[in-house]
């Protein structure tokens, strides 16, 4: 509950106008599609502070985004998630086939999902007990590195007590030895059953052992921080130690009809953790195995029932789902079933139930999905929305068409966000002590030749500006250890010597740009 107070808090802070000033540091221009995501973003954090019984009666308002690709589709949902800090996924409509068909069911994603909201939430939660997740990793170390030294002395084995033998029955009658008489059962009481001396001397002897553990524990206790304080010092990083580590079993890949795949591993996987699982056994460095330790550890203080609530919490109020290329399922008007499209308007029906709301059955609990933000996308560049069936449009009421991106674009996308290409191959070449120095002519050019060849070819948006920097940088970046250290300006005349003849052959450059 209080995770879920902290998480509302921090969403409480944005606003319709920061969300978009964030996505901005990212994505150049769509400013309808931005402000469509805030506002759907914030309709959530709005939605959270009502009561309960108005609360499970608004539905989230669904995003269609349209446009061509490589222009911040994925990238505004991707972004609007790790902002928000809700679990998310990307998936492919295309990845999907109805019920029937080899493949994989609409149901997966949710699966997914909830998976991406558990690590999240373990993440989280992992960080709250490192410090004694190091501790007992450390005792743990040290205990393999010193044999026995944590292990209790032994306790003394009680003294046996008299032995009690059955020696047969008898019968006693005192007046008539033939008649009926008193029955029992003949007992012998004695010293308990040992092979005399040889046994008192092994009792001995074991009392001798544990009262010299006793006497030597001050000693052991001193090697023992000895120890601790040479792990703390690093100076038993390299030595090596064996541990037993549990492994994860792995199952052969099935293909199943109807896509009941996940659930026949989330059986099997049961089958495996019942029966305790496979054990390995390791010889690591100190190093290594501290890690995997803390790990152990760290997976064992953790309420594993407490995190897949809070993870189901987390995916059914904040979920965000990004269904990419569902421009592919959408079955054209004028075109009859068959081939290809034997299985697509199938797939809409199967998800049509999901965005609507449904109930998925996952390893971690069932997971409803009325209240999840699904954003679909897709260029729709050979079907349209309408070739969508009805009620999977009606699903997705805002629709946002993003503008195709031009040199203008192109300049601000090199420049501006805070991960520009420019800057991102500035620091690759830095760490092989090359500096490189775009001018704003260079740059002026490299968005030019970017718009020119994505009208000329095919138009795949900002994507064409990774292919163009990269056959601008390829041989500097091969030569950059050789070079080194090196300051070279990047100008108009480099860009032109280095493209120019790609750009202008069309038969070329159509299999390199």
């Amino acid at each position: 509950m209080a995770d879920q107070k902290a998480n509302e808090k921090n969403l409480d802070r944005l606003t319709p106008r920061e969300i978009v000033a964030e996505l901005d540091k990212y994505i150049v221009g769509q400013k309808k599609a931005k402000r469509a995501v805030a506002v759907a973003l914030r309709n959530r954090i709005r939605r959270l502070k009502l009561e309960p019984e108005i609360r499970d009666d608004i539905a989230p308002k669904n995003i269609l985004m349209i446009g061509p690709t490589g222009v911040g589709k994925t990238e505004i949902a991707r972004r609007l998630a790790k902002l928000a800090g809700s679990p998310f996924i990307k998936v492919e409509a295309t990845k999907y086939t109805e019920v029937g068909y080899v493949g994989r069911d609409v149901e997966s994603m949710i699966r997914d999902l909830m998976a991406a909201g558990i690590q999240m939430v373990k993440q989280e939660m992992q960080e709250s007990v490192t410090a004694e997740a190091e501790k007992r990793a450390e005792e743990a170390l040290i205990d393999l590195l010193l044999p026995g030294s944590g292990a209790k002395a032994k306790e003394a084995k009680p003294k046996a007590g008299p032995v009690v033998r059955p020696m047969g029955a008898f019968s006693i009658n005192p007046d008539n030895p033939g008649g009926p008489g008193i029955m029992g059962t003949a007992i012998q009481i004695g010293i308990p059953f040992n092979r005399g001396a040889q046994n008192e001397a092994d009792n001995a002897n074991e009392q001798s052992e544990i009262d010299q553990a006793a006497a030597e524990t001050p000693k052991d206790n001193s090697t023992r921080e000895k120890f601790r304080t040479m792990l703390r010092e690093g100076k038993l990083e390299e030595r090596t130690v064996e541990i037993t580590v549990s492994q994860n079993p792995q199952f052969p890949s099935i293909e199943m009809m109807g896509g009941g795949m996940e659930d026949l591993e989330n059986s099997l996987s049961g089958i495996a953790g019942f029966f305790g699982g496979n054990k390995k056994k390791k010889v690591v460095t100190v190093k290594r195995a501290r890690e995997i330790l803390k790990a152990e550890e760290a997976e064992k203080l953790l309420d594993k029932d407490r995190v897949s609530d809070e993870a189901r919490q987390r995916v059914e109020e904040t979920g965000i789902v990004f269904i990419d290329e569902i421009d592919k399922i959408a079955v054209k008007g004028d075109r009859g079933g068959g081939g290809p499209d034997v299985s697509r308007e199938g797939v809409q029906r199967d998800i049509l139930p999901i965005v609507e709301g449904a109930t998925v059955n996952t390893k971690w609990g069932p997971v409803n999905t009325d209240h999840i933000l699904f954003v679909a996308a897709g260029a729709f560049n050979v079907s349209k929305p309408s070739d969508l069936i009805p009620e999977l449009q009606g699903r997705f009421p805002l629709r946002v068409e993003l503008d195709s991106l031009g040199k203008d674009d192109f300049l601000r996308i090199l420049t501006e966000p805070k991960n520009a290409l420019t800057k991102q191959y500035t620091g690759l070449l830095s760490t092989e002590k090359v500096e490189i120095d775009f001018t704003p002519e260079a740059i002026d050019r490299l968005a030019a030749l970017a718009a020119e060849v994505n009208a000329r070819l095919e138009n795949i948006g900002a994507r064409r500006l990774h292919t163009i920097m990269e056959a601008l940088l390829e041989e500097l970046s091969f030569e950059a250890p050789d070079i080194a250290p090196a300051k070279i300006p990047i100008t108009a005349e480099y860009v032109n010597e280095k493209l120019n003849g790609l750009v202008m052959d069309q038969d070329l450059g159509r299999y390199i740009l």
